[in-house]
């Protein structure tokens, strides 16, 4: 059974910085493709980042490029995306997700299949 669960969001001053972490289990996170996205309120779930290991590069959102880096953790079966210098624009619930890895270097949201249940991440200024 395919499992995510998200931690990491919280409340957070404008310039600080937070670490988000995705738990998966039922499968394992270097087969696939990962993706981060966020809605915030009243707006549109955007899709900030995305990466696979075997394109080997990562997508970046302009609006957050520079400031938010996504990794993982093969031990821990774990995703994680930092995120510093927040704005207040940041504001948002995140998600995690995961899709079958064709080795491109994006992914359209379409393309991702197994979603985390979402952290609040809440920017304050």
């Amino acid at each position: 059974e395919v499992q995510l669960v998200e931690s990491g969001g919280g409340l957070v001053q404008a310039g600080g910085s937070l670490r988000l972490s995705c738990v998966a289990s039922g499968f394992f996170v270097d087969d696939y493709a990962i993706g981060w996205f966020r809605q915030a309120p009243g707006k549109e779930r955007e899709e900030i980042s995305c990466t696979s290991s075997s394109d080997g590069s990562t997508y970046y959102a302009d609006s957050v490029k520079g400031r938010f880096a996504i990794s993982s953790d093969n031990a821990k079966n774990t995703v994680y995306l930092q995120m510093n210098s927040l704005k207040p624009e940041d504001t948002a619930v995140y998600y995690c997700a995961f899709g079958l890895d064709s080795g491109k270097y994006y992914y359209p949201e379409y393309e991702f299949h197994y979603w985390g249940q979402g952290t609040l991440v809440t920017v304050s200024s």
